[in-house]
This record gives C-alpha cells, structure tokens and sequence, in this order.
C-alpha cells in the first residue's frame, strides 16, 4: 500500500464469505481512515497534552467516556514524540480502555492478566491499581512478555507486577496475600537462603545461551513450568523460596486465596480489528486464509479460549470478578464460548456492566455482553463479558 492515506485493498472473496457465514456486514472494514488512535495519558502527566499536540501538529481529542483517553487522527504516528519517549503516553485503543475499565480495578486488589502481550492493558490496569495489591500478567509467547517487561520498565510501572512465561490454560500461581500464604514446605528442608532477591535485568549465562540455541520465537507448552521473567519489589516475590511461589493449591484454597480480579483478553482470529486485517495486504491474503479462515485453527480457538476462559475463573476467589473480551466479532468466539462455559461451570454468573451504558457499545447477542464495532464505536471491534465467582453450596 503506497501512502498512509491509501484506500484498502478490495478483500478477498473468501474472507468475504467467512465475513457472511458470521452475520458481519464487510462495509466495517471501510472504517480504516475514520478510526482514530488513542492514546491514554499516564496519571499526572496530563500537563504534557499540549507539547504532545506540539510535537504531532495535530489537536488531541478527550474521550468523554473513558477518562485519561485521548484520539487523535489515524495516520498521526506519536513514537516520535518526547512524551511518548519518557513514558508519559502509551497508546491503546479505547475498546481495550473499556474491557480494563470493566474489571473495575481497586486500590490492593491482586489482578490476573491471563494473555497479558503486548502489554498496554496490563500498563493500565497497574495504572489503576493504587500503592498496593499487585499485578501478575502471563503470556504462551516469550518474546512478546519480554515486550511487556520492556513496557513495565519504560513506564515505571513494575513495582507490583511480576511476569510469567507460562501456558494460560494450565497457569496455577496464585497472588502473595500475606507470608501466612507462603509458608515452606512442612520438612523444612528447603532453606530459606535459597530465596529470590531483588531482581535484575542481567540474565544468567544458562538463561541467554539456552535463547540463542531456541532461535526462533516459540510458545510454552502446557507440559513446562512457569518462568518467572520479571518481579517488582513490591510483587510479592522478593523473599520467597521457589517452593513457596509455586506451591500448589486446591480449588477450596484457591477460592479464599485467589485473584480479586482477572481478564481474559484471549487469542483470537483479530477479525474485528480493521487495522489487523489491513495488514494482511502486506502479509499477504494466503496468510489471512491460514491465520483466520481455516476452519481447523477457528475449532482450536474456541477451545483455547473456553479453557483460558475456565482456567481463569479457577484462579479467581469467590466474590471476585473476571473480564472475558476477544476483537473477534463473530458469535463463535464469543457468545458461544461464554453459554459452553456457563453451563460447565455452576458457580459462574453474567454480571452487567454498569458504565457500558455510556459507551458506545451494542448488546451482544446474549444478555448482559457488549459488542464494540468498528463503524459506531470508531474504535477496534471488540466483545466484552463479565462475570462474578459465586459461593456454591451441595445442598
């Protein structure tokens, strides 16, 4: 495509029946010059607007309806602005604003990022989060935590965050609420100088010659253990032994020792995100068929995202609150994983989204869920579900 003003190649013909066999109406993805980007502005720099608008030649828009979010035109590139530079804006888009947002994230609550990469939504929600309670964000991709953690550091924002290369669907660390939490193992026989100190950035030997014979990027498997790639001082991490960081609970201690809050933000086929798909006019079309339409990858998806979605909600205490989105719009990434996954798990309850009624958002397609399309909202397609842990009695 010649020119960042450049109309959008016409799409291919299969992507055009993969779009009607969802019920999607292709004029969304005429909505790639129209969509601002968004930026949000870390608290305490709103002073910086002005230099920013500066730097850009361009005025900055306030989203009335997320605070510390700002649009500006979509061709506007703002990595080179000073702001952006010395961590004082990020971009995001709105919708993904709107799923943190939903998590209603309070001062000493312990979060879950289960697919944490690449890592603006975890930025926002260490935002939110106050001086205490902490973060703990897990991705499948090595290379796109590590992107995370070079976030985290840009930001200042890792002090209560710790990173974990690790399988979502099989992830069983839990927050460190208390050291009671913590307590070594009964024999007492691991001692307690083999603990983690502060971190460092300087890899071990072992750690970077065992990357450079890995070559290119791979996922974990459910099979290996979580890596802890990155802790903050205040994560809960400093001063534990290995054992006590891993140490296994039941489902009982989990629901009182749990996360407070947990997002879900899962892999999916990036379908409604027009600005993803646009990409695949350099990527190629032969990769849009590989990558969205393949009917093979579309069944794993929704297997993927039902166990993340399931694994999450284990991890999560009973009172607690789980946000499950995907920039999917079709009904099978979406609505129908959210109904598999009530009825599988009793505990599970659909919770409205108060502020969803001052987005620009339409119901889902079930009670209760929202959807963000490209065309009303002006930002990327996204679906959104919430839900509650409740106490379940056998009787």
């Amino acid at each position: 495509m010649e020119g960042e003003n450049a109309a959008m190649a016409p799409l291919p013909e299969a992507f055009l029946h993969f779009l009607e066999a969802n019920g999607l109406d292709p004029s969304l993805y005429t909505a790639i010059d129209s969509t601002p980007r968004y930026i949000r502005l870390k608290p305490g720099c709103e002073a910086c607007i002005e230099e920013v608008e500066a730097e850009v030649k361009c005025n900055l828009e306030k989203v009335e309806w997320l605070s510390g979010f700002l649009s500006l035109p979509p061709h506007v590139q703002i990595a080179g602005s000073r702001a952006y530079r010395e961590g004082k804006i990020y971009g995001i888009d709105a919708a993904s604003g709107a799923a943190v947002m939903a998590l209603e994230v309070s001062p000493g609550d312990h979060v879950l990022d289960l697919c944490a990469a690449p890592g603006a939504k975890l930025c926002m929600i260490l935002d939110l989060l106050g001086d205490s309670g902490s973060v703990t964000g897990v991705d499948a991709a090595r290379h796109r935590l590590a992107a995370c953690r070079t976030m985290l550091q840009k930001y200042t924002l890792g002090d209560q965050c710790r990173l974990f290369v690790a399988d979502g669907t099989s992830f069983s660390v839990i927050p460190t609420r208390s050291r009671s939490d913590c307590e070594s193992c009964e024999s007492g026989s691991e001692e307690r100088v083999d603990v983690f100190k502060e971190w460092t950035s300087r890899r071990p030997w072992k750690e970077r010659k065992r990357a450079g014979k890995s070559g290119s990027p791979q996922l974990v498997s459910s099979s290996q253990p979580p890596e802890l790639i990155y802790y903050g001082h205040r994560s809960g991490v400093v001063g534990l032994t290995k054992g006590e960081l891993f140490k296994t609970l039941s489902d009982d201690e989990i629901a009182n020792k749990g996360y407070d809050k947990v997002l879900v933000d899962a892999e999916c086929t990036h379908d409604g995100s027009v600005k993803h798909i646009q990409k695949f006019e350099h990527w190629g079309w032969r990769t849009l068929q590989r990558r969205v339409l393949d009917a093979e990858r579309t069944d794993d998806l929704h297997a993927l995202q039902l166990n993340l979605l399931t694994n999450g909600f284990r991890l999560l205490k009973v009172g607690g609150s789980l946000v499950y989105s995907t920039c999917s719009l079709t009904v099978a990434q979406n609505e129908d994983v959210v109904e598999q996954f009530l009825k599988e798990n009793r505990a599970a309850e659909l919770t409205e989204i108060d502020a969803a009624r001052n987005w620009p958002c339409k119901g889902g397609c079930i009670p209760k869920t929202w959807r963000f399309d490209p065309l009303t909202s002006r930002t990327s397609g996204l679906f959104i579900a919430k839900f509650t842990k409740l106490v379940i009695s056998d009787f």
